[in-house]
């Protein structure tokens, strides 16, 4: 009987998911805000609360954490990392300052204490990569000159996340400054070697791991991914990252079939991942935590596009363009819940999930807005402030020349 349950309740779940997607896909927009509000919908405090398939749903939520991260390193190689960092570190830098630290004020603002800040800062530092690139694809931007800055501010993102990670993990378990800095000495010297060793003999892991038989090489993939993120976890570097470093490792071939294999399996346990999120929120504690979300939203809106604007302006990028990328990077999904989630399941504030579950719900709906409509309300405006200096100026002169005309008769 309890079997029985589980499966209808699970089937249900995930037959919600497939046509909540189909909806977004008709609407041309991301699915994350439907999966979290599923979640919601699901849980304690929503309607249909859930019993038996709450606990696989759970393990479902961290194998799709693993496979979000997978994917994200299989779509970088490490030469592409290092340019990236090379080049573009300045910008890396002015998105920390602009983005991180407005949500490590707000904490400490309401009370929450630095654990929480640190939480909060990588909640609203960090851009939804897997959203924006969506978005940059239905706008037919990607062969714009702006679109590599806003990719690369993605890319540090990203690696940042690596180092940020280990971090955060330690300081969720309670480590002190000893461990965390061990754990922190640990998770520099993993990405180190990775990114070493994928430079100078990535070709010959991807070839020992590449197979013509597609069953062979998901099994051996997912196995090393799982294998590795466990190790990770043990260590407590984050089996995020652990995925993470797996997928950099692995480049050309073997990435594009590992991609292409393990792309429905992803999209599939990070529905999941979205929806126990979701769960594990209590609507009902959502309103009291919405302004301060609403606030930080506006805030953070606004420094997401000074950071795109900055960074396509330091490489040459024209007016036009610079606030086409400032829109583009508003947008927060997948990895601000993945942050939101670990300090939500070590009970650090209870306020916490609900606030990142507004603050996501929020900006993953305005990020595609302001994407599109960013760049004609600023000139729009810059247009307006103008006609409106040009007028100025030219009553000024009309002044003037009417004190000059008494001045010339005297």
């Amino acid at each position: 009987m309890h079997s029985a349950v589980f499966l209808m309740e699970f089937g249900a779940v995930v037959l919600a998911l497939g046509l909540l997607g189909r909806f977004a896909v008709r609407m041309r927009f991301s699915p994350i805000p439907l999966y979290l509000l599923a979640g919601l919908a699901f849980g304690h405090g929503g309607l249909v609360p859930l019993g038996g398939s709450e606990k696989f749903i759970e393990t479902g939520a961290e194998i799709g954490v693993v496979l979000l991260l997978l994917l994200l390193g299989l779509e970088y190689s490490a030469g592409d990392l290092v340019g990236h960092l090379k080049v573009h570190f300045p910008a890396g830098v002015a998105d920390f300052a602009l983005n991180a630290l407005p949500g490590a004020a707000a904490a400490l603002l309401l009370g929450w204490g630095p654990v929480a800040a640190v939480v909060l800062a990588g909640v609203t530092w960090v851009s939804s990569s897997g959203v924006i690139a969506k978005v940059l694809g239905d706008l037919g931007r990607l062969g714009n000159r702006e679109t590599p800055v806003v990719l690369s501010v993605l890319v540090l993102e990203d690696l940042a996340m690596a180092v940020y990670l280990p971090i955060l993990t330690a300081l969720l378990a309670g480590a002190g400054w000893a461990a965390g800095g061990v754990t922190l000495a640990i998770a520099l010297a993993a990405v180190g070697t990775v990114l070493l060793i994928a430079v100078r003999y990535g070709r010959v892991i991807s070839r020992f791991i590449n197979s013509d038989d597609p069953e062979k090489l998901l099994l051996v993939v997912l196995g090393l991914t799982l294998l590795v993120a466990g190790v990770a976890q043990q260590l407590q570097v984050s089996a995020a990252v652990g995925a993470f470093l797996v997928g950099i490792a692995l480049s050309g071939e073997v990435a594009e079939h590992t991609h292409h294999l393990l792309m429905p399996l992803r999209d599939l346990f990070a529905a999941v991942f979205f929806v126990f999120f979701g769960l594990s929120t209590d609507p009902t504690t959502i309103p009291p935590v919405l302004l301060p979300a609403l606030a930080l939203v506006a805030l953070t809106t606004a420094t997401k596009v000074a950071t795109g604007y900055w960074a396509a302006r330091r490489t040459g990028i024209g007016v036009r363009g610079r606030w086409r990328a400032g829109g583009a990077l508003v947008a927060r999904g997948e990895f601000s819940i993945v942050i939101a989630g670990l300090a939500v399941s070590s009970g650090v504030e209870p306020a916490l999930g609900p606030l990142a579950t507004a603050y996501v719900l929020l900006l993953v709906v305005l990020g595609p807005l302001t994407a599109r409509f960013t760049e004609p309300v600023a000139l729009r405006l810059g247009q307006r402030r103008g006609r409106r200096r040009e007028e100025r100026e030219n009553a000024a002169e009309r002044e003037a020349a009417r004190d000059a005309v008494p001045a010339a008769r005297d």
